[in-house]
């Protein structure tokens, strides 16, 4: 028996417990974060593992929306069912009476693509909404060649001089197109800077005072801040700043015309900015005036008693 055989049984026949013992020298695993505040072991490493995932899938849709792929696959299935026939030949147009149909017929055809499916109808209204006259633009497809355009055009409602230029202008003011002094229409004739902005002020005065509206030749906006009126008989009425006071005062005009008429009897002017008193010019003698009295107001429904009490 070899020295190296009998330390062996010498080994397995000493008692457990006796003489040396094995030591692990390993050291213990301690909890993660995640276990510490409650988290099933492994937690840590598949909340990193998702999120390496959602990064990785940001990186490719970042990459296919930088190459455009969606659009690039629908452009190509657009153009393939123009291919098969579907392509915008014709225009119809229904509603356009003042606008050019010419226009409107280049702005149908000036598309990307005519393919039905390509034709930007946003984009195509948009552009219709550039034109003065048009007031509202429909625009839809009829499958399988058709685009159908349908205008609602403004009302033109007045003219408006401005640095000696002429335009025709709707209700809210928009410029419609230029008017040439031999070609005017009969219309409220508006003068002055931005006046064409206020003329729905302007409108509000008028439906305070119904029955001046058809004897009123023009308004200029004065200072842009208020209104001179001047009727077809050639009398001015200065109107006071402030919409309330102005339409106040020309009420109360009004009600003078009604109760002894005013108008066409020969005054130049009839100065009602002052809200408690109204000074009138005579035009039969330049430069005098007659002599301003306080005028009281009325009350609603009841004109005043006498013209030279107001005047």
């Amino acid at each position: 028996m070899t020295a190296r055989v009998a330390r062996g049984n010498a080994s397995r026949g000493r008692p457990r417990g006796q003489g040396s013992r094995a030591v692990n020298t390993r050291r213990a695993k301690q909890p993660g974060v995640m276990e510490q505040i409650g988290f099933a072991p492994g937690t840590g490493r598949k909340i990193g593992n998702w999120v390496v995932a959602g990064m990785a899938m940001a990186v490719v849709v970042a990459l296919v929306l930088a190459f455009r792929l969606p659009q690039l696959a629908g452009t190509a299935l657009g153009e393939g069912i123009g291919d098969a026939g579907f392509t915008m030949k014709r225009v119809e147009i229904t509603g356009a009476a003042r606008v050019s149909r010419l226009a409107i017929y280049n702005v149908a055809f000036d598309q990307p693509s005519m393919a039905m499916p390509m034709i930007d109808l946003d984009a195509t209204r948009a552009r219709l909404l550039q034109f003065g006259w048009i007031r509202e633009a429909r625009v839809s497809r009829r499958w399988p060649d058709t685009l159908v355009i349908d205008v609602e055009e403004r009302r033109p409602s007045a003219i408006w001089q401005n640095g000696g230029r002429l335009s025709l202008i709707d209700a809210e003011g928009v410029v419609l197109e230029p008017v040439r002094v031999e070609a005017m229409p009969q219309l409220l004739s508006v003068v002055g800077t931005a006046a064409n902005r206020h003329i729905p002020e302007l409108a509000g005065l008028l439906e305070a005072a119904p029955r001046l509206r058809p004897l009123l030749e023009s308004a200029t906006w004065v200072g842009e801040r208020r209104w001179d009126l001047r009727f077809s008989s050639g009398e001015q009425l200065m109107l006071p700043e402030g919409g309330e006071a102005a339409q106040r005062a020309i009420q109360r005009f009004a009600l003078m015309d009604q109760q002894d008429p005013l108008l066409g009897r020969g005054f130049a002017r009839i100065d009602m900015r002052d809200v408690r008193r109204t000074y009138v010019r005579v035009s039969r003698e330049p430069g005098a005036t007659v002599p301003a009295l306080v005028a009281p107001e009325p009350s609603a429904g009841s004109p005043p008693p006498n013209l030279a009490e107001t005047i």
